[in-house]
């Protein structure tokens, strides 16, 4: 039986919410709220520089990325390092901005980034736009990603190879 599955569908119309899918054995859709209330709430100060608005000063809450996604089970076995440091994740924004991050750079064997979910930017809660994608050690601003809406998780396949 294949772990692959479609995104899951939003619970209610009007509501921010955000889906993690793909290669994973419980594909969820997340809101918020859900993600201020089932997880720890991190701290990042950061600067950035906005190719459109030049340096940007925020600080935003959430939870960690990998803390998240890990609540989907992604499709790899969490004690074989060489089996996550394959995986990558999409993230998708609701203004057509995406960005994709490898599992290596959050895990804390490897990059140990924190990269968060933000829940607050500033002293905006984002409940109405959805969370932000937030990679603190980043200086330019490409990927942070606003009003994310899916996060697809997965294995990157060399073509012409056969991993075991």
């Amino acid at each position: 039986m294949s772990r692959l599955s479609a995104a899951p569908q939003p619970p209610l119309a009007g509501v921010a919410s955000f889906a993690l899918w793909g290669d994973v054995a419980h594909p969820v859709t997340l809101s918020v709220g859900d993600l201020r209330e089932g997880w720890e709430q991190h701290r990042a100060e950061v600067v950035f520089n906005c190719a459109s608005a030049g340096p940007q000063h925020h600080t935003f809450h959430g939870p960690l990325l990998r803390e998240v996604l890990a609540l989907a089970r992604p499709g790899f076995d969490p004690a074989r390092r060489k089996e996550r440091s394959r995986f990558l994740h999409a993230v998708n924004g609701g203004d057509g901005h995406y960005t994709v991050l490898s599992w290596a750079e959050i895990d804390a064997d490897f990059g140990d980034a924190p990269v968060l979910l933000a829940t607050r930017m500033d002293d905006e809660e984002l409940d109405a736009t959805g969370p932000q994608l937030v990679v603190p050690s980043d200086r330019c601003g490409a990927r942070y990603i606003g009003a994310v809406t899916d996060i697809w998780i997965g294995s990157c396949r060399v073509p012409g190879r056969s991993d075991e």
